[in-house]
């Protein structure tokens, strides 16, 4: 059987599998950049704060992923918990990280400014800081996004949604009948899927990023 009769013929499945591996993605990547973005707007102004923030996020991240949803089937168990879980935290580093350098990275001229005519501490911070530094946390958010897509497909051990079940399926059982078909199929459904997420973020970043700021 060739690879398109293989996805021609469990079409409805590889469908299902790609809607719930991108909505995991996506529902992960939402919750880990309100996180983010709040754990960084809390630290920037902090030194020590930010530095103990994106280490703890980089010591989480240097966990292998299977390690990662090995220890977290004790606590959550098998499914979607340990899922969800795990990709939620690998997508903070760099979310919590660019959050910090670009808050960091507004002209400090332009805070003071904003003092000088009268802004308060938030004001300023939601008018000019977060505005000014969104074309860096976008990009964190971009980045969290395709490494939680790669990830996504791990969470298949422990039978979590989404494409890793073609994978794994696949890989289990190399040399049998369309093993290559499945493993394919997963590989190039998540490929594609990162392509569209990309292509959102590429809009996403025209649409909210003024021209003067996109320079």
């Amino acid at each position: 059987m060739s690879l398109w009769e293989y996805i021609e013929d469990r079409w409805d499945l590889i469908v299902f599998e790609a809607v719930q591996h991108a909505s995991m993605v996506a529902q992960c990547v939402l919750v880990a950049a309100l996180l983010g973005v709040l754990i960084g707007v809390a630290t920037y102004r902090h030194p020590k704060s930010a530095t103990l923030a994106t280490a703890g996020a980089g010591v989480l991240f240097t966990i292998p992923s299977l390690a990662m949803l090995g220890l977290l089937i004790p606590p959550f168990g098998l499914g979607v918990a340990p899922s969800v879980t795990a990709l939620v935290l690998y997508a903070l580093l760099p979310i919590i990280r660019n959050t910090v350098v670009g808050l960091r990275g507004v002209d400090p001229m332009l805070v003071d400014a904003a003092k000088g005519i009268g802004m308060g501490r938030t004001r300023s911070l939601t008018r000019i800081e977060l505005p000014l530094a969104w074309p860096v946390i976008l990009t964190g958010i971009r980045v969290a996004t395709q490494l939680a897509m790669g990830i996504g497909a791990v969470a298949a051990y422990v039978s979590g949604p989404g494409l890793g079940e073609q994978i794994f399926s696949g890989l289990a059982r190399l040399g049998g009948a369309n093993a290559v078909n499945a493993t394919l199929t997963g590989t190039l459904g998540i490929a594609i899927l990162a392509l569209i997420f990309d292509g959102f973020f590429v809009l996403l970043g025209r649409l909210t990023i003024p021209g003067g700021v996109r320079g």
